[in-house]
């Protein structure tokens, strides 16, 4: 198991951050986060999907529905769970497929390493500055895989060599190179003992997955390596976008902490990190940066520019009767099987066109659904005849007819790289449209040539583009015009010519520019390499620039170990809509609200309910603000807060729902959104319902870089109707949701009922509140006619009389039934400071209804016949 860590523990816990965060783990990012790693800097990797164990892969058809995600625009349906290990893209006429696991594509390919051909690397969109140190790259990746050459010639390969279709010549004269364990030579990077591979034994199942523990993928050797050096694994875990960090840091780059990026897992939950490496394959790291984009990054108008499919093209023949044997073989029938009769590894035999296109064999794993594959393979069929077919390809299979041998084909070529990958703005998917490919009719001739000598029936894509090969998309360029990303993988900044997004990199397939003509494994991660060595100096460069040392880690003994965090973290999370007016203009504000419901108090709610202090419910807001009096796009949350039940001092009484947004546009603008929602003990909570659900707000906008840009301050308030009520009831999710409506219901029970302030006003004086600024007084007391005592302070004035033209009179002020109505301390200025400086003593008079002078048998009119003029007495006489 790799070593991984609770989430809550991964976001919070570590208020430093990381030296850097890899978003990704296939052949990029298991690539950057090995050489970081073992460059003592504290890595993060974060990978979408699961860890995946040999015994985990599906072996038969049931599995594999299991484990296959299906996104259909076509249809506008998806199914199938998030980070299944298949993920499947069709749209309009072409059909993606990616892998998703801890591993990336290296879990479920035919492990094919074939060095870059040299008609790609003169291609006039390949990167000079990648051919300096190209030779080397490709070793380290080749010698870190332990590419072996396949010791057996198994029945494809052979069948494959022996025909003599036309175009179609031997494109390699040795042996394949895979990586894969075949136990010819022992290498001299051993891992650790529970990590070392066993003998592939030619089963066939490569592409669900080497069942055998045979395959050596990224999470054998680089991932493995990354880990022993102190990497820490996040599996599980799908990076949306990255943003700047908002705030301003010191020459540390620290906010409390270290971060010049916040890699978002959701709308709330973030990791900081100096660096980050996006890595999460071309359709993902295309993706993350298109939603930062919508955030206010600023980027290369060439992102989802460049798209290739790499040329692939995907047959499936059927029903043929030569000696074949690609279908995968199960635990059974390896056992009555010899080596050599069996399939051997998924891919060992490659042929290439002299037109400039290279074709492989595949063997069909025993858990791909064959009738399925037909179904969605088929072109050129009357409608349902693949099904029937399907039907007795089976029972021949069953019953070992000798014409029901079959085999996958696949071709690969140079297409034009011109695809586009878009996010569509209102469903916030990405889109895709394939490249033109000048070589698929003479791809889908020369199938029909191999068909015509094995045999059987061919049955043709449908789709003008069916790909596992996916390339570009943040094509590395020397040119911003070109490319999103510099030969080293940095992100071009376009806001500064020539410059970049320091910390940004993309380090995967989506740096390749230009198709690659065969299988691109060995090529990414050799570009990988480039990258990875120019972002060790990067980063210590930048350490050293802002005199940092080294964020210290903690190297697990046992790499694999894995880490729990026992603590409970209590919180809720729901939507919440509200629409209504800012500045006269329409606003809607669409927000996931996540509460911390831990009290402060460590104390039991069932006590709470007569105490002057109140259980803590805050948190953290996510979404987004439809405001297009200011932007056409959304205004994306990149930072919120909430305090559900805010109290002020100065109002004990009154109790405040109060956000605070940090909005940030597509046009790179931020704006802050302050609201409150106040809610008044008045009148019996008849005005409840429209205090708790109007928010007051306010939209800054903050000021930019340009000289003539108008700051923006609007105000307005925003409302959530009932249904939207209705539906944030719904909506809400977490292990506590008793406990969130059970606090929520007991604050308003305080609020509006009970009518309990923060603090008692018998606890209240004045000599608690005043700063040291607040003029002195002296307090009296004051006997009336009636025979009562009240009491009343008095203010002098402490400037001279010559500052003043005329005598200034003492002026008496009357007390309410509240603590003080004209002495404020906690204000900036109030009555009694104001009529001091105006030059006037002051008198305030606390009569026998003030708190301080309870009398149970007094009416309005002993106020006015007794108390006051005792109290002016009092100050006429003392001058």
């Amino acid at each position: 198991m790799e070593k991984t860590i609770d989430s809550k523990q991964m976001l919070f816990d570590g208020k430093d951050g990381y030296d850097a965060v890899v978003v990704g783990s296939g052949y990029g990012g298991s690539v950057a986060a090995c050489r970081l790693s073992m460059a003592g800097f504290k890595v993060c990797l974060v990978e979408k999907g699961r860890k995946w164990e040999a015994k985990d892969f599906p072996t038969d058809s049931f599995q594999i529905m299991s484990a296959v995600r299906m996104e259909s625009q076509n249809l506008g349906v998806s199914f199938g769970p998030k980070d299944a290990l298949f993920q499947v893209f069709e749209q309009n006429d072409s059909l993606a497929a990616a892998a998703c696991g801890l591993g990336g594509g290296s879990l479920v390919n035919g492990g094919v390493m074939l060095p870059t051909p040299v008609r790609t690397r003169r291609n006039s969109k390949w990167p000079k500055d990648w051919e300096g140190d190209w030779e080397s790259c490709e070793a380290s990746a080749a010698t870190m895989m332990r590419i072996q050459s396949v010791p057996v010639q198994f029945p494809v390969a052979k069948i494959m060599k022996e025909i003599d279709v036309g175009e179609v010549e031997e494109m390699v004269q040795d042996s394949m190179k895979l990586s894969m364990n075949f136990d010819i030579e022992e290498s001299p990077y051993r891992l650790p003992e529970h990590q070392n591979l066993d003998i592939c034994i030619a089963c066939g199942n490569c592409l669900a997955g080497c069942p055998y523990n045979a395959k050596n993928s990224t999470d054998k050797n680089y991932l493995a390596s990354a880990i022993q050096a102190g990497c820490i694994v996040k599996t599980e875990s799908q990076v949306q976008y990255v943003v700047k960090n908002p705030y301003e840091t010191d020459h540390k780059g620290e906010v409390g902490g270290k971060g010049r990026w916040h890699v978002y897992l959701n709308e709330i939950d973030h990791i900081k990190a100096d660096f980050v490496i996006l890595s999460a394959g071309v359709l993902g790291t295309t993706g993350i940066l298109l939603k930062s984009q919508m955030r206010g990054l600023k980027l290369s108008e060439a992102l989802g520019s460049g798209f290739s499919t790499n040329g692939n093209t995907v047959a499936y023949l059927a029903g043929s009767s030569g000696p074949l044997n690609a279908y995968g073989l199960d635990k059974k029938q390896l056992s009555k099987t010899p080596i050599q009769a069996r399939p051997g590894p998924s891919i060992s035999a490659s042929f290439s066109s002299s037109l400039g296109f290279t074709i492989q064999s595949a063997v069909l794993p025993t858990a791909y659904p064959y009738m399925l594959f037909k179904g969605i393979t088929t072109f050129g069929w009357p409608a349902g005849y693949w099904f029937f077919h399907g039907i007795m390809d089976k029972l021949k299979h069953l019953i070992g007819s000798k014409s029901s041998q079959a085999m996958v084909l696949i071709a690969m070529g140079h297409d034009k790289s011109d695809g586009k990958i878009i996010l569509e703005k209102e469903t916030d998917k990405i889109c895709f449209n394939p490249p033109h490919d000048p070589l698929l009719l003479r791809k889908t001739e020369a199938f029909q040539r191999i068909t015509k000598k094995l045999g059987g029936i061919l049955f043709m894509s449908k789709y003008r583009s069916t790909s596992v090969h996916l390339l570009g998309g943040c094509n590395a360029s020397s040119d911003i015009s070109d490319g999103v990303c510099n030969p080293n993988g940095q992100v071009f900044d376009p806001e500064a010519p020539g410059l970049v997004h320091q910390g940004l990199y993309v380090c995967d397939a989506s740096l390749i520019p230009c198709s690659v003509g065969v299988n691109p494994s060995l090529t990414i991660a050799a570009a990988a390499e480039h990258v990875s060595k120019h972002l060790v100096k990067d980063i210590l460069r930048y350490k050293s620039k802002n005199c940092t040392d080294f964020a210290s880690k903690v190297v697990c003994q046992k790499p694999y170990a894995k880490i729990h965090d026992n603590r409970e973290i209590s919180c809720v999370s729901l939507i919440e809509i509200m629409r209504g007016y800012v500045g006269g203009m329409p606003c809607t504000a669409y927000l996931r609200i996540k509460i911390n419901l831990q009290n402060q108090n460590n104390s039991d709610d069932r006590y709470s309910v007569m105490s002057n202090t109140s259980s803590t419910l805050k948190g953290k807001i996510g979404g987004y603000v439809v405001f297009k009096a200011a932007e056409k796009d959304k205004l994306h949350v990149i930072d919120g807060e909430i305090d559900m039940f805010e109290v002020d001092d100065r109002t004990p009484y009154t109790r405040y729902m109060h956000y605070r947004l940090l909005l940030a546009a597509a046009s790179g603008s931020r704006y802050i959104l302050e609201g409150k929602k106040i809610m008044n003990p008045y009148l019996f909570a008849l005005y409840s319902w429209r205090e708790t659900t109007t928010l007051y707000v306010t939209i800054k906008k903050l000021a930019g870089n340009s000289a003539g840009e108008v700051g923006l301050n609007l105000k307005g308030d925003l409302r959530i109707s009932m249904i939207e009520l209705l539906k944030s009831l719904i909506s809400l999710e977490g292990n506590r949701k008793g406990r969130f409506i059970y606090l929520f219901s007991l604050n308003l029970l305080r609020t509006y009922f009970l009518q309990i302030p923060q603090e008692s006003h018998k606890e209240y004086t004045l000599t608690d509140s005043c700063n040291n600024s607040y003029p002195e007084s002296t307090f009296h007391e004051i006997k009336t006619e009636d025979g009562y005592i009240i009491s009343c302070r008095q203010w002098i004035c402490s400037q001279s009389g010559r500052k003043f033209k005329e005598e200034k009179q003492p002026v008496l002020l009357l007390n309410g039934h509240s603590t003080e109505s004209f002495c404020l301390p906690t204000e900036p200025n109030d009555l009694v400071k104001t009529l001091l400086q105006e030059g006037h003593d002051i008198w305030l008079l606390q009569p026998r209804l003030h708190v301080l002078n309870p009398s149970n048998n007094f009416t309005i009119e002993d106020i006015g016949r007794y108390d006051i003029p005792a109290g002016n007495y009092k100050a006429k006489s003392s001058r």
